[in-house]
């Protein structure tokens, strides 16, 4: 844990009394993971974490600064939301959403954002990119502060930077070389880490929140749409898990073999909010660990609450299922 949190963004120090969620890496450790995590106030910026400033892969959770370029790019009329996509069988990655489907289908770009967030449509997201730029994508983050952030590439360039690290000619050659991969080996993959794929630190994600959440990543109505979305989105087994009904979580997930992430923002009944970030890294390449979903909603639920009281708010702890 680091003592003090203070950074050029205006971030307060740790109080001395403040609780630190000190036992966190080693509940991490005995599930075979690594943690980062970082938390803050969005109001005051008070703020706690572990390995806050290390470098992580982001996966999906890029996702949320691609979708904040988009609505940006509505609102200064440069695109057209309503605008057609067709996402056609050349443009399918797999997975959720148009990336698996079976057969063509027209959406307009705000319906791709939609499905960007909500399911974590690379496919969808792969188009987005296309269409705003991953270059103006990178700029962002630059001009939001996030010096340390690299977007290397859409979903597509992830995908495709795998196959050429395994010699893999297409997918099913992917396939089956992945799975005779010791996972010593699969962890060398150029997507796995962080100084060469997509990646940020756990406190430059809470940055993000942080000004999107105050209407300060662009105009209040494209701030909006990112909060929308995030809303939406239909994995609630990480940090929406761990709060009662009465707190909401906004949030955007991101997996890849070995890594499951989440940030989000958590605003409790009396108009306290909180954005948390937690990455994960483990040995492990298995892709169901519920386990593990659970103690990143509960790391992430830890955080916030020892921030709790912070602006005057002292609320009673958030209990799930209360």
């Amino acid at each position: 844990m680091n003592g003090t949190d203070i950074t050029h963004t205006g971030e307060l120090p740790r109080p001395p009394g403040l609780p630190r969620p000190g036992e966190l890496p080693r509940r991490f450790e005995l599930l075979g993971a690594r943690l980062w995590l970082h938390a803050r106030c969005v109001d005051c910026g008070r703020a706690a974490g572990h390995a806050e400033d290390e470098p992580v892969v982001l996966a999906s959770v890029v996702k949320v600064l691609l979708v904040l370029e988009f609505f940006r790019q509505v609102v200064a009329g440069q695109l057209d939301p309503a605008e057609r996509a067709v996402v056609r069988a050349a443009d399918r990655l797999g997975g959720t959403g148009t990336a698996g489907f079976h057969d063509d289908v027209e959406l307009s770009l705000r319906d791709l954002a939609l499905m960007t967030m909500s399911v974590s449509d690379n496919t969808a997201a792969d188009i987005l990119f296309r269409r705003v730029g991953l270059d103006t994508v990178q700029a962002l983050a630059r001009q939001l502060g996030l010096e340390r952030a690299r977007v290397t590439g859409a979903p597509r360039e992830v995908l495709e930077s795998m196959l050429e690290d395994l010699g893999a000619a297409d997918a099913d050659a992917f396939a089956s070389a992945f799975a005779a991969l010791p996972a010593e080996e699969v962890h060398r993959l150029r997507a796995l880490d962080p100084a060469r794929t997509t990646s940020a630190t756990p406190r430059e994600m809470t940055r993000l929140l942080s000004l999107v959440w105050n209407d300060r990543a662009g105009a209040a109505a494209a701030c909006a749409g990112v909060r929308e979305l995030m809303s939406g989105q239909v994995n609630g087994a990480r940090l929406g898990a761990a709060f009662d009904r009465f707190t909401t979580v906004a949030a955007k997930s991101g997996t890849l073999p070995g890594i499951r992430n989440e940030i989000g923002v958590v605003t409790y009944p009396d108009g306290a909010r909180y954005a948390v970030a937690v990455f994960t890294r483990t040995a492990s390449l298995s892709t169901r660990r519920p386990d593990l979903d659970a103690a990143i909603g509960g790391a992430g639920r830890e955080a916030v609450e020892g921030l709790r009281g912070c602006c005057g708010r002292a609320g009673p702890p958030s209990a799930p299922g209360g």
